[in-house]
């Protein structure tokens, strides 16, 4: 019942939210990655739901499973939730083993709709960890404008790029504020290289 009321959903969004996807076959290596996102609506998750096709997980703030039908169609679409006020051990826990077991899993570093839409905000530090735990790619998306009715977006996926020079260091805040930065700055490549 319900993944049919979750392919319906996403058949209604493509009509009303039209989308391009620019550079869809990075996103069809055969390989678990962490994607990461600028943020700038409700909307964004859809986007990447309804106009990419494979199996994915995605970290969801836990509020918007409280109503048992949304948090039904987002379990069934991949969500994971997560409290977003403290170290969430159980999405960690999920998270990783998704990852290990070959899927990916969309997170929005910025940790909050970004309501001025232009510079991203200071990024959450949980991307990096996981990508650094799992030893898998970082592959970065950036989200064209915010979303609205009838008006088509772009969704471009740039190169997936390695943390590699980070596995087996000591996860501290030092240590993951330098990924941290990393994956900020591919973030604003894309969004500038596709401008």
């Amino acid at each position: 019942m319900y993944k049919f009321l979750y392919y319906l959903t996403f058949l209604f969004w493509r009509i009303v939210y039209p989308c391009k996807i620019v550079n869809k076959k990075r996103w069809e290596w055969k390989t678990p990655m962490v994607v990461v996102s600028n943020h700038l609506s409700n909307l964004d998750p859809i986007y990447i739901n309804a106009y990419i096709s494979e199996p994915k997980k995605f970290l969801a703030k836990k509020e918007l499973f409280k109503n048992k039908f949304v948090g039904k169609i987002l379990k069934v679409a991949g969500g994971i939730p997560i409290d977003r006020g403290q170290i969430d051990l159980s999405a960690i826990k999920a998270s990783l083993a998704a990852l290990k077991n070959g899927q990916k899993l969309v997170i929005f570093p910025e940790g909050t709709r970004n309501k001025e839409g232009e510079d991203l905000q200071e990024l959450k530090n949980g991307a990096a960890m996981l990508a650094i735990k799992a030893k898998v790619p970082v592959l970065p998306l950036h989200i064209e404008k915010r979303g609205k009715a009838f008006r088509r977006n772009k969704v471009f996926i740039g190169q997936p790029f390695s943390l590699e020079e980070f596995h087996g260091q000591r996860l501290d805040t030092q240590t993951l504020a330098k990924a941290g930065k990393i994956i900020e700055q591919k973030l604003l490549d894309l969004k500038q290289n596709h401008e």
